[in-house]
């Protein structure tokens, strides 16, 4: 019997599972895909028990969807969060180019763009997992044309799809070459995206 001021235990506990099997997923479906995901490897890099996973999910396609949905929360933790003590319009695009190029060389996922990885891999499919991509990254491109629109953009959209561009190439390229410099480039060109609205 729980009250209000004591928690149900076993609910703690799996919602404590839930995550951290959740951001293992996420880190995995980084370097291999959410495809790759399997119970199995989730138990032996999170010492949760497989039947302690399936407990929790119930199947592998729930695990994908939750890893969607804990890339969105890193997401927001660690870029918009930050980029949102800005200022509307380009102060804020400037502040989520840089938080976007922080998050990358801080290595918060082991594969660098959870977005651009899983972007590639869900392509042209369907079903609660392809969904939860596709949300995750229209979330994005709808923030960059919202804040573009306020910085005076008279193309929002077109601008978005530049600057998601340059930073998506960017990820790729750094992945590829491990070069950091890479991102540097990405980000300058982005910027500059955003430069020109200034001068317009």
């Amino acid at each position: 019997m729980t009250t209000d001021d004591q928690p149900d235990g076993r609910r703690v506990r799996g919602d404590a599972t839930r995550r951290k099997v959740a951001h293992e997923a996420a880190m995995i479906a980084t370097t291999h895909g959410l495809d790759s995901i399997t119970v199995g490897t989730l138990a032996a890099a999170t010492g949760v028990s497989k039947s302690g996973i399936l407990t929790v999910f119930g199947n592998r396609e729930a695990i994908q969807v939750a890893a969607v949905a804990e890339a969105r929360n890193i997401y927001r933790e660690t870029i918009i969060a930050k980029a949102f003590e800005a200022a509307p319009g380009a102060p804020r695009l400037r502040a989520l180019i840089d938080a976007w190029v922080d998050y990358l060389t801080a290595g918060v996922f082991r594969g660098g763009c959870f977005m651009a990885a899983t972007t590639a891999e869900y392509g042209r499919r369907d079903g609660p997992v392809a969904d939860g991509v596709r949300k995750l990254k229209r979330g994005w491109l709808r923030l960059l044309e919202t804040e573009l629109a306020v910085a005076g953009s008279p193309a929002p959209a077109d601008d978005a799809f530049k600057i998601d561009a340059f930073l998506t190439a960017g990820n790729g390229r750094r992945e590829l070459f491990a070069d950091d410099a890479e991102l540097l480039r990405a980000r300058d060109l982005a910027m500059g995206v955003v430069g020109q609205l200034a001068r317009a």
